[in-house]
């Protein structure tokens, strides 16, 4: 060992939990099998995108960290060039916007209502594939979202629905 360095002591180390055996990481988009994947504790993205099936020929991975280190719980989305142009947030320390505001991922940040595809609003709460297309028929018909509470204007999309959407989405 170095001059000046030591070993950490039980006594130096911070008291916490155990390390888990396994996390759990939702890997989402042009993945072949989306879905919640099991990994072990410092598995890189690069591995939670291959345990996911691997990536598919749409994928931009140059968009992703694949050797970022993954944590339990967190969503990796595996965009498409189209996603990529919109400015989607692929993981939590990537930070995009598109020139017409935030639409960014789902790992804690904005949703933008005006520019997300199909895959992008499935990661909000209570959104799957049919109230997804729902969002973005009504975008087609009406235009652009001038404010969130338009959203309470598509089919599906109720007071609690709503209010589980109402501090992830922008316009």
């Amino acid at each position: 060992m170095p001059s000046g360095t030591r070993a950490a002591s039980p006594a130096d180390t911070p008291a916490s939990q155990p390390t888990p055996a396994k996390i759990f990481v939702h890997v989402v988009g042009e993945v072949a099998k989306p879905g919640l994947v099991e990994l072990a504790p410092g598995t890189r993205v690069a591995e939670a995108v291959t345990a996911a099936g691997g990536a598919t020929p749409a994928a931009v991975l140059d968009a992703v960290n694949l050797a970022r280190v993954t944590s339990d719980g967190e969503q990796i989305v595996v965009p498409n060039a189209e996603q990529v142009a919109a400015g989607i947030q692929t993981s939590p320390s990537a930070v995009q916007s598109t020139s017409e505001g935030a639409s960014q991922g789902p790992s804690g940040s904005l949703v933008n209502l005006n520019t997300a595809d199909a895959a992008l609003l499935e990661t909000l709460p209570r959104i799957g594939p049919s109230l997804a297309q729902r969002i973005l028929d009504w975008r087609q018909a009406n235009g652009a979202f001038a404010t969130i509470d338009q959203l309470m204007e598509v089919s599906g999309v109720g007071a609690k629905t709503f209010e589980g959407l109402r501090e992830r989405v922008t316009v």
